[in-house]
């Protein structure tokens, strides 16, 4: 019993270094200069290839060591369909603003047409890691991405139907037209649906330890506290929050950026 509370402490608070710092660097890195994104998708396109090495490693045994690699390798994956979005490098066919007045099918195929190749990408990247996965018993890294993609899908139709916060000041400037896109609003039916759903499979994880049908295990501390902060994120879209005071390291330092070089 002793050691129950560092077997939590320690995973969880890796996973909330790697979701604030990545989320920080990649902040700021979409606000430099764009003379920069070549150097800066050439650098994790490099780390792209390296995690997928290290996510084959970390199938291969259930141990600590690997489920820190996994979660960690995948973070870097994620990082790099990140920054190729924000930089504008993957996005999709569409690159100007919405149509004024769309709505309905029209305004879904609009908005499709502006993210498909990122999600088709993505898509790609989740088949890999499938096929990796065959035969090895360690799926952390597997669990990790399917949580980033199924939550980030998640979001991206609240930003659809309507939250009302939707963020479009935090966008870098050379994507400032995918603002255009978001319904800014009441709660749609789908934000009590989507954060609902997310907190009982939350819930049902941690009854699953509780009630002893689990033993607690690095990777599964790792992936409830992942799966926590994204429902944060969820939460964030209802409630006004200052993310300068979260990340004011990335936004102030990007933003003053931005203006000298616009």
């Amino acid at each position: 019993m002793t050691d129950l509370p560092s077997s939590l402490a320690a995973p969880a608070l890796f996973a909330l270094l790697c979701w604030w710092f990545g989320t920080g660097a990649i902040l700021w890195l979409v606000r430099r200069p764009p003379a920069a994104f070549r150097r800066s998708l050439v650098l994790f396109s490099t780390l792209l290839a390296l995690s997928l090495w290290t996510t084959q490693q970390s199938m291969q045994a259930q141990t600590v060591a690997n489920a820190y690699l996994g979660f960690a390798s995948v973070i870097v994956m994620w990082a790099w369909h990140e920054l190729a979005f924000l930089t504008g490098w993957l996005t999709g066919p569409r690159r100007v603003p919405l149509t004024p007045g769309a709505h309905g099918w029209r305004r879904f195929g609009e908005s499709t047409r502006v993210v498909i190749w990122h999600e088709l990408a993505l898509l790609l990247n989740f088949g890999v890691l499938l096929a990796m996965q065959q035969g090895q018993p360690s799926h952390v890294a597997l669990c990790t991405f399917a949580i980033l993609w199924c939550m980030r899908f998640s979001a991206k139709l609240n930003l659809f139907f309507g939250v009302p916060e939707v963020g479009e000041q935090y966008l870098p400037r050379h994507l400032a037209y995918l603002g255009s896109y978001f319904r800014k609003g009441r709660l749609s039916a789908f934000f009590y649906l989507s954060v609902a759903a997310s907190m009982a499979v939350w819930v049902w994880i941690v009854w699953e330890v509780v009630s002893g049908r689990v033993v607690v295990s690095t990777g599964w501390v790792l992936l409830a506290s992942l799966l926590g902060l994204a429902i944060v994120e969820h939460l964030i879209m209802a409630f006004p929050t200052p993310m300068q005071k979260l990340w004011g390291w990335a936004m102030s330092r990007s933003a003053a950026a931005e203006r000298v070089h616009p």
